[in-house]
């Protein structure tokens, strides 16, 4: 078995989605778009539960909440595979998200993992996790009824205690000042040989899209390494201003140019 970093890899998704962004205005699943000659070259795209925006420069993908209380390993998961640690879950394809980030520019590097250094592979090195920095955000109506983009780190907050109900060993911690970050790395999941069919992209199989937790294979990943065990989770669902359980909101990703602020900018309410 053959696993690598899925970078440039993506060929059919990035070639398919870059079709559909020279032909401007056409979805998947539906009918050809009939559009005048003199449309604009950089129109929306849409693919299955996605819409990348060039001209405000984010991928919106379809969603819902699925938690409002708990620990955290994962910000964002497929549908039917981790909502139980996951304040959204999504339908849209892992692969489908890394083409339209490809799209906007953004560079993805790779999940944190061990990579042999000889023939024989018994010698390994740890490789941190890499990518371009990606904003997060929630998007969804407020009680006036107007939308609003909200930072993730205002859905996310420390907890005094781990599920084993073990205080960490930084001890109590200031809530306030120990602030979630709002930016991620384009990491860009794995793929996976799959014998003599295609190549199999590992984020869409695990459900691992937007990870807290270190896990691998996630197409979004926190910079450094972090355990998903019981004693290093530390991280939990802050639903005050969460909209509820099942309620559908949009998950907004922004590629940021290189050298940006890695952390926690904020939006307004």
């Amino acid at each position: 078995m053959t696993i690598e970093r899925a970078g440039g890899v993506t060929a059919a998704a990035v070639l398919f989605a870059a079709w559909l962004a020279l032909s401007a205005g056409s979805s998947c699943g539906g009918k050809p778009a009939t559009q005048p000659a003199t449309r604009p070259a950089r129109e929306n795209v849409k693919l299955p539960g996605i819409v990348i925006d060039f001209q405000k420069r984010c991928v919106d993908i379809e969603s819902s909440v699925c938690l409002d209380r708990g620990f955290l390993e994962l910000i964002a998961c497929t549908k039917g595979s981790k909502e139980h640690e996951s304040i959204v879950a999504i339908k849209a394809r892992p692969m489908h998200i890394h083409a339209a980030l490809l799209l906007l520019g953004a560079n993805p590097g790779n999940p944190a993992m061990q990579k042999p250094i000889d023939k024989a592979g018994t010698r390994w090195v740890h490789l941190p996790p890499a990518g371009d920095p990606v904003g997060v955000y929630l998007v969804f109506k407020n009680k006036k009824g107007k939308p609003v983009e909200r930072p993730i780190s205002d859905f996310v907050a420390r907890s005094d205690e781990n599920p084993d109900g073990m205080v960490g060993a930084e001890g109590n911690v200031d809530k306030k000042k120990d602030k979630f970050p709002n930016t991620f790395l384009f990491a860009g999941s794995l793929l996976r040989d799959n014998g003599s069919g295609r190549r199999i992209y590992l984020s869409g199989v695990s459900g691992n899209v937007i990870s807290v937790s270190t896990f691998g294979d996630e197409l979004l990943c926190l910079p450094g390494t972090h355990g998903c065990d019981n004693g290093s989770l530390m991280w939990e669902v802050d639903a005050t201003e969460l909209p509820k359980v099942g309620s559908k909101v949009t998950l907004r990703l922004r590629p940021r140019a290189k050298g940006a602020a890695t952390t926690r900018p904020r939006a307004k309410k």
